[in-house]
């Protein structure tokens, strides 16, 4: 009989981690899949490529906005409603995306798309760490992560098929179905993790003083700038992808695997590597594991692009290696800040996610297209995003061990 219970105990952790990564998948689905229709979306409304691409920043902004507010929303309303409700309107505005008529209306209903999907990546965050705990929370981070990992990959091979057989307008259809099968599942499936009695107040008075506490603690905002700009030096070469494998590596819009392919291996790796220390090596340890790995990357890749024109593949063979120290070091960080604030983790989860999308907003809307313009540009991008990074990790780290020793006396 115990071994009965292990068992569907068992079966349902792997139903919440299937269903949090799935809700994962949204964000970076939403974004990853059209890349390889860009010119083909620039044609259809006979817009330049700096228009398209703004319809990826209007995506990340809304998704940025509302990051700060869902972890609180969800603190005080319960995790399951909020999920329910912004997957229906993820639906709708895909479907509206499908049905865009012009440039502009594209721009409005991915802001809504972003609006909807950032609940999805929010919520789940506090959803595991209010089921699990301790090295068992990063063992589940980390397994999430290693499921995370393949949509970002596929979603551009897809996207390329999807878009050679039936036109860009097919790719929405596809995120219309998506979130069609999400919402059956989570109705389904999702439990409400939130108790009546943990929940907390809306009040604008709380709230403001509350996002004051978790926005100007030190120690947080050192582990959010650590994930924030260590994903940002992954996250630059997925945003100039069309540039990077089309012109400057002469790549077909189908081949965009030989970017993602390395990319997805790389997470996968990592994350698995990270549960697998879960329990056995300190957090601390761990996430200098990931940045030693990182920074082995990062000078490979400015050496081979110092000394010779970029190639496959050895081009994309840094983005392997980057993706294993940072989906080692990016469960334990996120854990970590989460950990700061245990009786508000939906609202700590917003705010990280916020400055993680902030980020992404400027990498987007301005780093990206400054730094595309070559491979050599590129690699020294990602070696200044992942070396802020390695910073504000290191000062976490002082500052977590500077509060250890003042309790300690």
């Amino acid at each position: 009989m115990p071994s009965a219970t292990k068992q569907t105990a068992r079966k349902a952790e792997w139903k919440i981690i299937c269903l949090i990564a799935a809700l994962g998948t949204i964000g970076s689905f939403a974004v990853d899949t059209y890349l390889p229709a860009v010119h083909d979306i620039a044609d259809t409304f006979h817009a330049s490529a700096a228009e398209v691409q703004q319809t990826l920043t209007s995506y990340l902004f809304m998704f940025s906005i509302m990051s700060l507010w869902y972890g609180a929303i969800s603190d005080a309303l319960g995790r399951r409603k909020i999920i329910l409700v912004t997957l229906a309107l993820y639906t709708l505005s895909s479907l509206g995306c499908a049905l865009a008529a012009s440039i502009g209306d594209l721009w409005l209903l991915r802001g809504l798309q972003g609006f909807a999907a950032c609940a999805s990546v929010v919520v789940g965050r506090a959803i595991i760490r209010d089921v699990f705990h301790g090295a068992q929370a990063q063992r589940i981070m980390s397994h999430t992560a290693m499921l995370f990992a393949v949509a970002p990959t596929l979603a551009p091979v897809v996207g390329g098929q999807l878009q050679n057989l039936f036109g860009w307008r097919s790719i929405f259809v596809l995120m219309v179905l998506l979130g069609i099968a999400l919402s059956a599942s989570c109705w389904k499936w999702l439990p409400e993790t939130l108790p009546v009695a943990r929940r907390q107040s809306l009040r604008p008075v709380y709230l403001g003083k509350t996002y004051w506490k978790v926005l100007t603690s030190p120690i947080f905002m050192a582990a959010c700038g650590s994930t924030a700009f260590s994903f940002a030096g992954y996250l630059l070469y997925i945003m100039s992808a069309p540039m990077f494998l089309m012109r400057h590596l002469g790549v077909a819009e189908t081949g965009f695997l030989w970017l993602f392919g390395p990319g997805m291996l790389g997470l996968l790796i990592g994350a698995w590597w990270s549960g697998r220390l879960a329990g056995k090596l300190s957090p601390q340890r761990t996430i200098l594991r990931g940045y030693q790995l990182m920074g082995l990357a990062v000078l490979g890749n400015l050496a081979l692009n110092l000394l010779a024109p970029p190639s496959l593949p050895w081009a994309v063979l840094h983005i392997l290696l980057y993706n294993i120290g940072n989906s080692l070091a990016m469960p334990s960080l996120t854990l970590l800040a989460l950990d700061e604030f245990p009786e508000q983790r939906g609202m700590a989860a917003s705010c990280q996610m916020f400055l993680q999308s902030m980020c992404n907003v400027v990498l987007t809307g301005v780093i990206a297209p400054l730094a595309w313009g070559s491979a050599l540009t590129l690699s020294i991008g990602m070696a200044c995003l992942s070396a802020v990074g390695a910073a504000c990790a290191w000062q976490h780290y002082r500052l977590s061990a500077r509060r250890a020793a003042r309790l300690a006396l």
